[in-house]
């Protein structure tokens, strides 16, 4: 296996919890793993019958079959007018990666590939908010306005309820739903109204390139930098560095680098973001089915030598649990929180030619002591259970502690 690391990403992950939220970007939340592009054209077309059958089923009995079921359908079948029959086919193929029992093997139809490939650069033609829907009342919000983006130009504010979105009312749609109709091709207007402190509002969005914002920070008392990090997109990697440097330009002292909910990413943007952090050595390795392994490693040039804390919880995965199983190892900083998730599987996207492609399950990835946290995650060093508090919803008792263990770093130097 030819390692690629500009090649290697991750697919999204259904984790739950307060660290995520809606996106208008249409980025949504899927399966976590890791897997990389490899072009490959032919994969399905070629297709024979001693690839997909068996001693006891030809070729000839499974296009039988097919042929038998399909006329039963267009027999019986009550709602025949409802039938699409391009889905019917990319259910077969589907139905095909599926039986193999693995959730991290599947087909994604041109759509779902589009939607992948967008997920996980990072960048995405809208408008530059996210938003959330109420459970009980349905009502569609806007909760956060990136700064200079088209949403803010059009003056737009966050608690703005979406009512109307180029003229379709939002009653009863889903939050997918009206994200798709937001979105659209860079230059091209959305009309969307709004309800704020009871005054109905129109607003004139022009659609642009949005980078979605993966990275946010803030000097904490005692000049303890604190950097959270939602996800590892290709965006991510500048956006750290940049949190980095201001940091560093105020005086911090000591580092907390907050992984909860942090479904992974982009495999080539953690490795490289562990580049500024980790001495000479083994980032992660990974290894196949035939014995083959390959490793990225650090040179050390930039080792973070202050005192870190790295914050993770049971959603927190395969990337994530790269970086964090890498800190750990080296001892660079403290890991606080609970077990990460356990993804440690490395998937391979692989492009069939005709819009859609199809992710394997290719090889199983190591941290850099050699430890496999597939299926057990990465333990942490200061366990600490989160503990909603209903007097004040806004206390945080895992990042307490995190800056807890900093600080008694501080003190001892």
């Amino acid at each position: 296996m030819d390692w690629d690391k500009d090649k290697y990403t991750e697919n999204r992950f259904p984790g739950a919890g307060r660290f995520s939220a809606g996106v208008l970007t249409g980025v949504l939340a899927a399966v976590l793993i890791m897997c990389s592009v490899w072009g490959v054209r032919q994969v399905i077309s070629n297709i024979r019958g001693g690839d997909y059958t068996s001693e006891n089923v030809s070729e000839s009995d499974v296009d039988d079959k097919l042929d038998l079921i399909s006329s039963l359908i267009e027999d019986y079948y009550l709602y025949e007018d409802d039938i699409d029959k391009e889905d019917l086919i990319d259910g077969i193929y589907s139905g095909y990666a599926g039986a193999l029992g693995d959730p991290y093997t599947e087909y994604y139809d041109e759509e779902e590939t589009e939607a992948l490939y967008e997920s996980t650069s990072g960048e995405f033609s809208g408008i530059g908010a996210t938003m959330s829907q109420s459970l009980d009342s349905g009502e569609i919000t806007i909760s956060n306005v990136y700064e200079d983006s088209p949403a803010d130009k059009a003056g737009m504010k966050s608690g703005d309820i979406i009512y109307k979105v180029d003229g379709r009312s939002v009653s009863g749609q889903d939050l997918e739903t009206v994200v798709s109709w937001i979105k659209g091709e860079r230059g091209t207007d959305v009309v969307i109204h709004v309800l704020r402190n009871g005054e109905e509002l129109e607003l004139t969005a022009t659609r642009d390139i949005i980078e979605v914002q993966t990275v946010s920070h803030e000097m904490k008392d005692g000049q303890i930098g604190y950097i959270l990090i939602s996800e590892f997109d290709s965006v991510t990697y500048d956006q750290f560095v940049a949190a980095l440097d201001d940091l560093e330009s105020q005086g911090m002292q000591g580092l907390v680098i907050d992984l909860r909910g942090n479904p992974g990413g982009n495999l080539t943007t953690v490795t490289d973001m562990l580049k500024l952090l980790l001495p000479e050595g083994t980032i992660v390795s990974t290894k196949d089915k035939y014995g083959n392994t390959e490793e990225i490693t650090c040179d050390g040039k930039h080792e973070f030598t202050k005192p870190l804390a790295v914050l993770v919880n049971q959603y927190s995965a395969s990337a994530a649990e790269i970086f964090s199983g890498a800190i750990q190892d080296y001892g660079t900083g403290t890991i606080v929180g609970m077990t990460t998730y356990g993804k440690g599987v490395v998937q391979q996207l692989m492009d069939l030619g005709d819009g859609t492609c199809l992710k394997v399950t290719i090889a199983e990835y190591y941290t850099p002591s050699g430890r496999s946290i597939n299926g057990t995650g990465v333990t942490p060093d200061v366990e600490v259970e989160y503990e909603y508090d209903e007097n004040n919803p806004e206390a945080d008792n895992q990042l307490d502690k995190a800056l807890e263990v900093v600080r008694e770093e501080l003190e001892q130097e």
